[in-house]
């Protein structure tokens, strides 16, 4: 899917697309972001509450401003492998300490 396609969604288009590539339908996902019965499907045809899209956002690791479509959110972001108030992620999972170690030492041109 292209970019354009993605940020043209809807906020209920683009949940179900991030729900299918997490391997989740939106049954579960609303299960695991502790929703009444069937609220992402109302989507379809009412604005979510911010409550309830930040559940969602948190279940699906990405900000409310992504889902929303908000261009804000496709500017690039920079983190520094050095900061640890970030927390960095390679499919879905935390690096751990001896990973991030492992990627200074290549990005430093050492083995």
């Amino acid at each position: 899917m292209s970019r354009k396609k993605i940020i043209d969604m809807n906020v209920f288009e683009r949940t179900k697309s991030l729900a299918r590539k997490k391997g989740l339908s939106l049954a579960a996902l609303n299960d695991k972001a502790g929703l009444g019965k069937n609220t992402i499907y109302t989507w379809k045809r009412v604005k979510p509450g911010t409550e309830a899209l930040d559940k969602v956002a948190k279940v699906l690791n990405v900000s409310t401003d992504y889902l929303l479509g908000n261009n804000e959110s496709d500017k690039q972001r920079t983190a520094d492998l050095d900061d640890d108030d970030v927390i960095f992620t390679y499919q879905g999972k935390p690096l751990s300490e001896e990973d991030k170690a492992l990627i200074k030492r290549l990005m430093n041109g050492k083995d």
